[in-house]
C-alpha cells in the first residue's frame, strides 16, 4: 500500500509533503505555475523552499533545469572535456560511465541531493574501491556539476557537502641499498638494461622514460628534457602516442654522468639496430628505447620484465614505480635539498615531495643526532 503522504503548511508560502519514495518535496506557486524542490529531509527541503520562495519574491528565481545527470553528462563531455588529454576524457568517461550514471544518471540534475551522492561514495568505499580512487569518482562528478552550475542548470553543486574518505598514507617500496646492488648486477646485458637504469637514476615515470625522444637528450650539456610521456591511443587502434607529462608542464634535469653515458651508448646500439634492420626499421617518434625494428616498447612488457628481475633478487611486491621512489631516497640521502628532488621528480610543489618522502629526513636527523653523539663521547673520552 503506498505510503500515506505528509503536507502541511511550511513556514512562509508553500507546502511540504513526503513522497511515497521517501523523499521530501516543497512545493510553491511562480507566476500561478507550481514549482517543486526536493530534499532528502524534511529540514533540507524546507531550506530549499525558502530559498527558492526569497529568490522569487527578489525577481531572480531561476527554472529548475529537467535535464538528468545522463543528459548533462553527454552535453558535458561533448562541450567542456574538448580541451583535456586523450587520456583524461578516456578516464572521466570511464568514471561517469562504470560508477556514476548508472547509480545517478536517471536522476534530475535539479533533484540531485548531496546524501544521494554520499550514499553512493559509500556504497562504493564498502564495494573494496580505496579511499583515493572515491576521491578520483568524486573528483569527477564535482567538475561536472561545477560547469552545471556556471551555465545556470544548477544554483549550488550539490557535491560540495559530502564528505569524502581520508587519503591513506602512500604505502612507499624503495630498494635499500643491497637491493639497488642486487638489482643492477641483475639486469647487466639485459635487454632492457638501459630502461632500468636511467629509470632508477632519474626517477622518471614509466611513461616519461618510455616516451624520452632523442630531441630532448642533450649531450652537450649533459641534460634531460622531460616534456612527453608515451601513452596508448584510445581509438582502439593498439598504437602508442607521445602526450605531455603528467603535469603538462616540461622539466629539464641534470642526471650522473653514468647516465648520460648509458644513453649514448644506447645511441650506438639503436643506430646498429637501424643498419641491421635496413628498410624494416620504423621509429617515427624518435624514441630513445626502441626494439630491434625501431617500435616503441610495450609498457606492459617492460613491467613483466622488472617484475622478474625484481623477484630474482628477492622482492616480489616491487611495482615499477619504486624504481623512481628508490631515485627519489637516493638522492635526499646523497644532499639533495627538497626543491631539487621536487623539480627532478615533477612534481607540483616542494611541500608535496616532503611529505611523500619526509620520513627519509626524519631518519636522516636520527642518523645525524647518533653520529653527534658519537662524536660528543669521543671528545669527552680525548
Amino acid at each position: 500500500m503506498p505510503r500515506k503522504s505528509n503536507t502541511r503548511a511550511a513556514h512562509g508560502s508553500g507546502t511540504i509533503r513526503q513522497r511515497p519514495d521517501g523523499r521530501w518535496e516543497a512545493r510553491f506557486f511562480v507566476n500561478g505555475q507550481r514549482k517543486s524542490v526536493y530534499g532528502a529531509t524534511q529540514k533540507e527541503a524546507r531550506q530549499k523552499l525558502t530559498a527558492a520562495t526569497s529568490d522569487v519574491d527578489n525577481g531572480v528565481y531561476m527554472q529548475p533545469t529537467h535535464l538528468t545527470l545522463d543528459a548533462w553528462a553527454d552535453i558535458w563531455k561533448k562541450t567542456y572535456l574538448t580541451d583535456v588529454k586523450p587520456g583524461t576524457l578516456h578516464t572521466y568517461t570511464y568514471i561517469m560511465g562504470k560508477y556514476l550514471r548508472p547509480a545517478l544518471g536517471k536522476i534530475k540534475l535539479a533533484a540531485l541531493t548531496a546524501p544521494a551522492i554520499q550514499t553512493v561514495y559509500n556504497k562504493l568505499l564498502k564495494d573494496g574501491l580505496s579511499p583515493k580512487y572515491i576521491r578520483d569518482i568524486h573528483g569527477v562528478l564535482h567538475r561536472c556539476l561545477s560547469d552545471a552550475v556556471a551555465v545556470g542548470y544548477l544554483r549550488a553543486n550539490p557535491a560540495d557537502a559530502c564528505k569524502l574518505p581520508k587519503k591513506a598514507a602512500p604505502q612507499l617500496a624503495p630498494f635499500d641499498e643491497a637491493q639497488i646492488g642486487a638489482f643492477l648486477a641483475a639486469i647487466q646485458g639485459h635487454r632492457m638494461e638501459a630502461v632500468f637504469y636511467v629509470t632508477l637514476f632519474t626517477g622518471l615515470r614509466q611513461g616519461e622514460v618510455l616516451g624520452l625522444t632523442w630531441g630532448a637528450v642533450d649531450f652537450k650539456r649533459g641534460r634531460i628534457t622531460v616534456d612527453k610521456q608515451l601513452q596508448r591511443s584510445r581509438d582502439g587502434s593498439g598504437t602508442y602516442t607521445l602526450a605531455t607529462p603528467k603535469n603538462s608542464k616540461a622539466r629539464h634535469i641534470t642526471p650522473a654522468p653514468s647516465v648520460m653515458a648509458v644513453l649514448k651508448h644506447e645511441r650506438a646500439i639503436q643506430a646498429q639496430r637501424r643498419l641491421m634492420a635496413g628498410p624494416a626499421w620504423s621509429n617515427p617518434l624518435d624514441l630513445v628505447f626502441t626494439n630491434e625494428l625501431g617500435h616503441c616498447l610495450n609498457p606492459h612488457t617492460v613491467y613483466l620484465n622488472f617484475k622478474a628481475i625484481a623477484a630474482d633478487i628477492g622482492a616480489p611486491a616491487a611495482r615499477f614505480h619504486d624504481l623512481r621512489h628508490s631515485y627519489a631516497v637516493l638522492a635526499i640521502r646523497s644532499g639533495d635539498d627538497i626543491l631539487t628532488v621536487q623539480r627532478n621528480l615533477g612534481h607540483h610543489s616542494a611541500a608535496f615531495t616532503l611529505d611523500v618522502y619526509g620520513f627519509i629526513t626524519e631518519q636522516m636527523k636520527q642518523e645525524s643526532a647518533a653520529r653527534m653523539e658519537a662524536q660528543i663521547r669521543a671528545l669527552k673520552q680525548a
